[in-house]
């Protein structure tokens, strides 16, 4: 290993140029989900994506296979019988307000030692660092005793029909892990729960805001009646906003679901600010008594947490009111002791009061994995190893990583401690620097899984 440690450095290096102009490859070609392309289970712009991944797999000499159904595709090296599992995800969130990027969401640009793009944190930058990693131990000779398989997903920003597909079809990993985390490493992610809050809309109120279930959203346009009387609502409740093509809109803060008190809802502020002017709908009742602006939304949960994944997270990620229904899509993070049926059963005794009906759009169970675990130890002693850090301990996230999807898989960066995240936020960006500090983070972490 310390031989390997001395070369590592200097043939990462030797490669750093390469592995740029493939990320931005990867970056330039906009893969957010679109499933009204024939063809193409989730767009053709998340098949060129596949497509050209396993294309610089096959110029860096890896073996490849493509799903032909287009879900899934992986590339690996070795041809022994135990097999170590890298699993990335190539779709991206929308890019969401232009105006808001300082850079072309979808052309990658490097400025002062950071690329800019959508996907470059979130996950094809930190994907594409650990297949680099694995490249630099290929030109050094190693012989690696278990295979190395990257397993390329499609459809982690929505389903996971792509992972539950190779699943059902393919070899499951003995171990692995997932670049698409912080580092040390998560040792256990929150159950994550999506669904949607229908009803009957009564009323004349017409909106749509927000992109995703599990992005904190950033703007809520409004173009209904007393436009005036909800700016001076507005501003009394010292809520941003700005006027556009005549519409008012709210300003909030986007962040990821699983940080959403680090956020700020502009779809909660919208409906508080409607409320505050007297526009009403079950939707606007039901955030106005029971949610407000709280992301753990203890009046329905109380305060339900637990000591190794911390709090209940809430996000209100989209509304939709149209000429029939009012619809709430919602996002919980539940902590890894909680029961799933128990914050079912809370969620629709308070959707009740309100005419809303309760229905599940996704689910994915908690993981847990002890730390004194082989896996766990192994990574673990690897980033001490490289980094120096031996204070940072095995962390518990809100995060839905592929280390779901299959056993003894974890989350395992690409990002540091105190580092900026920034996926699904605009101007997303990865410090050039310390990607290569994780690209050797992963090529001694596969060395050693594969000893």
């Amino acid at each position: 290993m310390n031989q390997i440690s001395e070369q590592l450095i200097s043939e990462l290096q030797k490669i750093e140029g390469e592995f740029h102009h493939a990320l931005k490859q990867l970056v330039d070609i906009p893969s957010v989900i679109s499933e009204q392309e024939d063809g193409f289970p989730f767009g053709k712009n998340i098949d060129l994506a596949l497509k050209k991944s396993l294309e610089i797999c096959e110029e860096l000499g890896f073996q490849t296979f493509v799903d032909p159904h287009g879900y899934y595709g992986y590339a690996e090296i070795g041809d022994s019988e135990e097999m170590i599992g890298v699993l990335g995800h190539l779709d991206v969130v929308p890019a969401g307000k232009l105006e808001d990027w300082h850079t072309p969401p979808f052309d990658a640009t490097i400025i002062e030692g950071k690329m800019f793009g959508r996907g470059t944190q979130d996950d094809k930058g930190p994907t594409l660092a650990a297949l680099f990693a694995t490249k630099a131990l290929m030109n050094l000779g190693v012989s690696f005793n278990k295979r190395i398989r990257f397993i390329f997903g499609t459809d982690e920003e929505t389903l996971w029909r792509c992972m539950n597909r190779y699943c059902e079809l393919e070899e499951i990993p003995s171990m692995g892990f997932t670049p698409d985390s912080t580092f040390p490493l998560v040792y256990a992610e929150k159950g994550l729960l999506q669904f949607h809050l229908e009803g009957t809309n009564e009323t004349n109120l017409r909106l749509q805001a927000g992109n995703a279930f599990n992005a904190v959203p950033d703007t809520a346009r409004y173009a209904g009646e007393k436009l005036e009387e909800l700016q001076a609502a507005l501003e009394e409740l010292e809520f941003d906003y700005e006027l556009a093509d005549g519409n008012v809109v709210v300003l909030g803060k986007a962040v990821h679901a699983q940080v959403a008190e680090k956020g700020i809802n502009a779809i909660s502020r919208l409906l508080l600010g409607l409320k505050k002017i007297g526009v009403t709908s079950i939707t606007i009742e039901f955030i106005n008594d029971l949610i407000k602006e709280d992301p753990f939304a203890t009046s329905i949960f109380g305060n339900c947490e637990d000591e190794p994944s911390g709090k209940l997270k809430f996000n209100i990620g989209k509304i939709e009111l149209t000429e029939e229904i009012e619809r709430l899509s919602i996002d919980i993070r539940i902590p890894v002791t909680a029961d799933k049926l128990e914050i079912v059963n809370q969620v629709l005794q308070a959707a009740k009061e309100y005419g809303l009906a309760y229905k599940e759009f996704d689910y994915l169970k908690s993981i847990y994995l002890p730390k004194d675990s082989f896996l766990i130890k192994t990574l673990m002693k690897v980033y001490q190893e490289v980094t120096g850090d031996t204070v940072s301990e095995p962390i518990s996230s809100g995060g839905a990583t592929y280390a779901r999807a299959m056993e003894n898989v974890v989350a395992y960066g690409a990002i540091f401690p105190n580092q900026a995240k920034t996926e699904h936020q605009p101007n997303e960006h990865i410090e050039l620097d310390k990607l290569f500090t994780a690209m050797l983070i992963y090529a001694k972490a596969i060395y050693e899984l594969t000893r």
